[in-house]
């Protein structure tokens, strides 16, 4: 009997479970509200210069027509637009009454501009404030827009780092706990920010806890389901996500100020640092740290909430540890990051893991940023890109369920290349086909994002699980990261963005036909699992020893000497 075995006595999917998934599962409600928060707060509003003395008058003015013929004097054009970076030294009153559209003068060329001395005027109507509005984060200081979002997501990445590995020392409920309350404070907190550094430095150790939730979260519901519905849980679970997406539309357009937004999406973390105590440690985690006594407590515990009695009768401390023994013997040994790629199926693995997270992320957030380049408003372009992600990861659920993660992982990588570099050739002026194709896009890579936790989650072993999900999820960090930077591109081609994203997922997809398969197979506890499940020699011998005993069968040999030659074989290895 081992660990699932335990699980299944216990109750399967009972009570315990479902309320278990579900507390879990409500924080993502407002993750994503976490991770995409940038659109919003950091949202550019339409500006120009400030004129002296012309605020009042433009205030007053009820047309909006009457507003830019007025500025046109004073402003410059830019493609058809009011300049947003500069203004002319004098007014050109004679320019008041040229038409907004009219191409511009050639002597106009040799007009003296400025900067914007005096600041920028905000036009306050799709966003009441940013931190783009607060700090002036426009022209000159424009990637300071981007740096906060990279700021924010190398917190996430730290947090991947030093959470993945405290989680497998101290375990995963403690540190989950923590980091909710670290989430509830710092990101409230964010909210009364006084400069740009002050806020940057609260976004990175909110990170941090952001990372501390999400690692935590998948270990302790992995490691809680039996075999056979973990596609089920981990799927379904993931749609809070996708409805927190919406949420976060509806929410930033009731608000539309930075500072209460944060509170918004912030605070309720408090509630569920309250009620997170009710979780129950992962017992598996208890075993292999040598708590049997808090391991076999929780077990009887889940069995009560599941209505087992009599399994609490059943499983005692002798039977417990008589049936993991191989798990107890094994916490023994101090694990590091070291043993992820020491041995050759973890190498293989963990490398492997690793461009499939960064290139996921990398995607994902390119596109899932800087709703702005659409064209469309903004609130609504976040409401549709969370819609979105129900059929895709519905698919993505069928397909996990009857093909398996591997094919699952790189079909979605694959066809969310194949969208992005399809979008590349569509004319610009077809602006609804290519922000449909980005939409598309944006699903299948939130599809891949479902499946790659999950699979995860099942290929690294219960004794270093948190350290290869921090490990792995290290270089989803680090493309969240990148994905904003290379939007910088633009300005050198184009198209040269698209072409990086769609290049990266192509890899990655490629790359997860590599990994080994882990449909309805057995959660390994240790290192010598993962060696022993998907070593290819273990597999080629397994195949030899199958077709001889196929073999001597046919020839009449007695069924009882076949199993044991394949019994010492096995040994042997």
């Amino acid at each position: 009997m081992g660990f699932t075995d335990l699980l299944e006595e216990v109750g399967g999917l009972g009570r315990f479970q479902l309320i278990h998934i579900t507390l879990l599962s409500i924080p993502g409600l407002l993750m994503a509200c976490q991770n995409l928060l940038n659109n919003f707060t950091a949202g550019i509003p339409a500006h120009h210069c400030t004129i002296p003395n012309l605020t009042t008058t433009l205030n007053l003015s009820t047309s909006e027509e009457g507003q830019i013929s007025l500025l046109r004097a004073f402003i410059p054009l830019a493609e058809s637009q009011l300049s947003k970076c500069s203004r002319y030294v004098q007014p050109q009153w004679h320019l008041s009454h040229t038409n907004h559209s009219q191409a511009v003068s050639p002597n106009l060329t040799e007009v003296e501009t400025e900067s914007c001395k005096d600041g920028w005027t905000y036009k306050r109507t799709e966003f009441i404030s940013t931190i783009v509005s607060e700090w002036d984060l426009v022209c000159s200081l424009r990637p300071l827009k981007q740096m906060s979002q990279t700021i924010y997501m190398g917190g996430v990445l730290t947090g991947a780092i030093i959470f993945g590995g405290l989680s497998d020392k101290f375990g995963r409920k403690l540190l989950l706990t923590w980091s909710y309350f670290q989430l509830a404070a710092l990101g409230t907190f964010t909210a009364f920010s006084s400069s740009y550094l002050a806020y940057c430095t609260l976004r990175f150790l909110t990170g941090m806890a952001v990372s501390g939730v999400i690692l935590n979260t998948v270990s302790l519901k992995v490691e809680w389901i039996p075999t056979k519905t973990r596609t089920l849980v981990g799927s379904l679970s993931s749609l809070f996500f996708t409805f927190g997406q919406m949420i976060l539309a509806g929410i930033a357009y009731g608000l539309k100020d930075w500072r209460k937004l944060h509170v918004a999406v912030c605070s309720p973390f408090f509630i569920i640092f309250l009620y997170s105590w009710w979780f129950s440690e992962s017992a598996r985690w208890l075993v292999l740290n040598g708590r049997l006594a808090e391991a076999l407590q929780q077990l009887h515990r889940v069995a009560r909430i599941n209505g087992k009695d009599e399994a609490m009768e059943k499983i005692t401390l002798e039977v417990l540890q008589s049936h993991m023994q191989k798990e107890v013997q094994s916490s023994k040994t101090v694990f590091t990051v070291y043993d992820l790629l020491r041995t050759p199926v973890m190498r293989r693995i963990s490398l492997c893991l690793i461009a499939v997270w960064f290139s996921t992320s990398f995607a994902y957030y390119g596109l899932a940023m800087d709703l702005q380049k659409f064209g469309v408003n903004i609130y609504l372009m976040q409401l549709i890109f969370g819609a979105v992600d129900f059929p895709a990861k519905l698919v993505a659920l069928v397909m996990l369920s009857f093909l398996g993660r591997r094919l699952t992982q790189g079909t979605c990588l694959l066809t969310s290349a194949s969208i992005i570099f399809i979008n590349i050739f569509i004319p610009k002026d077809m602006q609804i086909l290519r922000t449909v194709l980005a939409v598309l896009g944006k699903g299948f890579t939130s599809a891949s994002f479902t499946c790659v936790y999950l699979f995860t989650g099942e290929l690294y072993p219960t004794v270093i699980r948190q350290t290869g999900m921090g490990f792995a999820s290290t270089m989803a960090r680090i493309g969240s990261m990148a994905a904003p930077v290379v939007l910088f591109l633009d300005e050198v081609f184009p198209a040269l963005p698209s072409v990086v994203y769609g290049a990266a997922a192509i890899l990655a997809g490629l790359t997860a036909f590599l990994l080994p398969e882990t449909l309805n197979v057995t959660l390994p506890d240790t290192i010598e699992d993962v060696e022993e499940k998907w070593s290819k020699k273990t597999h080629r011998f397994q195949e030899q020893v199958q077709s001889e005993s196929m073999t001597l069968d046919t020839l009449g040999q007695p069924a009882e000497e076949s199993e044991d030659r394949q019994s010492s074989g096995l040994d042997a290895l």
